[in-house]
């Protein structure tokens, strides 16, 4: 047996076949922890059959002669929702494997001590707040003024063009009462508990959290002050994330309890202020902008959503006014100090409304529309920010 970075050792591999498809099987990724299954502890076995068709993990399999294998696999849980995932993926990565003629899976489940180890694995040696003070993941904290600007729409889309761009990316709803991300992503997965540890679904190549993921239906959530405060910090603290280069958060409206408690659970997030053209938005939106002079967040920028369209005959049409984006812009340039860009004007897009209906952003849809290539033009400016070191400890350790 041979030690392997993870909380298992390699299993007993006895012939070159055998070898060889604990390499293969490395590139094989638990779809929620996104991490190798032969890293994770989970290949239990891996067995090629004999002339006489014995082998298995269990040891009476019937049929399985030479390049026969036969792959153990331990799921973290009973009943484990990607089990079907798992099987597909191990037996689409031994499928050409040079001299492999069949693969059989078969499934158990880990121990509690197995699992412990997984999530000591998992977590072991990282702070309780990932997101805390001295993270090199950039967070964006969405907010908006006022409801019904478009701000989760553009979160989703966001995204999944970041993870699109190669990112690994994270999304928390965080508008506990009015949550839409899951049916925006098209997921209607749930989260996966391994002792009091949660396992995020991913969709579209994003790790998603939303508290509407753990309803039995889709009902309203009265919740009040300390358990939204709770809510909010059981998905940064509970939720493994892993590695992340870039986590959104999608705000609830306005300046309440949620705003306040994401700036001081994620204290280094950054405000990205979405809006309408429309003045009378751009004005609520700049004071939600403005929150950030007591929550000392920075304001990476403003999105303006639901800008002019272009019609058929070429002209415009600005259903919502002109000038909103900017008008905040200016203002949080002027109240902070500090340059505050309008990063984009997405214009109104049918296609929009309709891939935001049926769970497909239109970022991956449909990027060249007019909303899809304008929300892909924004994820590259945020991908590409700049992130200062000052003031981080980093992992370094100095030898003699």
């Amino acid at each position: 047996m041979t030690d392997t970075p993870g909380p298992a050792e390699v299993p007993e591999l006895t012939t070159d076949l055998e070898r060889a498809a604990w390499t293969r099987l490395g590139s094989v990724l638990d779809p929620e922890i996104r991490r190798p299954v032969t890293e994770l502890g989970m290949v239990a076995s891996i067995t090629e059959g004999t002339e006489d068709g014995s082998g298995g993990a269990s040891g009476d399999s019937v049929g399985t002669g030479p390049g026969h294998l036969t792959v153990g696999v331990r799921l973290t849980i009973v009943g484990c929702p990607m089990r079907d995932t798992i099987t597909g993926d191990v037996e689409a990565a031994l499928a050409d494997l040079a001299g492999c003629t069949g693969v059989t899976v078969e499934m158990s489940v880990m121990t509690a001590e197995q699992r412990a180890g997984l999530k000591e694995f998992l977590t072991g040696g990282r702070p309780p707040n990932p997101f805390g003070p001295g993270t090199l993941t950039r967070v964006y904290a969405v907010a908006s003024g006022k409801g019904g600007v478009g701000k989760s729409t553009v979160t989703a889309n966001l995204a999944t063009a970041l993870a699109d761009r190669g990112l690994s990316v994270g999304l928390v709803d965080a508008d506990i009462h009015g949550f839409s991300i899951p049916g925006l992503l098209g997921t209607t997965a749930r989260p996966t508990r391994v002792d009091e540890m949660i396992l995020p679904p991913v969709a579209h190549g994003v790790k998603v959290i939303s508290i509407g993921m753990f309803l039995d239906s889709d009902r309203p959530v009265a919740w009040r002050g300390p358990m939204l405060h709770r809510a909010l910090e059981q998905f940064v603290t509970d939720v493994y994330w892993g590695d992340l280069d870039v986590l959104l958060v999608d705000l609830p409206p306005g300046t309440g309890d949620i705003a306040i408690s994401a700036a001081q659970l994620l204290t280094t997030s950054e405000l990205l202020i979405v809006t309408t053209p429309q003045q009378a938005a751009a004005q609520v939106a700049a004071r939600a902008g403005e929150l950030s002079e007591q929550t000392g967040q920075q304001v990476a920028g403003v999105v303006e959503n639901m800008a002019a369209m272009t019609l058929p005959d070429g002209s415009l049409l600005d259903l919502f006014g002109s000038g909103g984006g900017q008008t905040v812009s200016d203002r949080l340039t002027e109240t902070l100090g500090r340059e505050v860009p309008l990063l984009g004007s997405v214009p109104l897009d049918p296609q929009l409304r309709q891939d935001g209906d049926g769970g497909t952003p239109v970022v991956l849809e449909h990027p060249r529309s007019p909303a899809g290539a304008e929300l892909r033009r924004v994820a590259e400016s945020l991908a590409v920010r700049p992130r200062g070191l000052s003031g981080l400890k980093l992992p370094v350790t100095p030898r003699d």
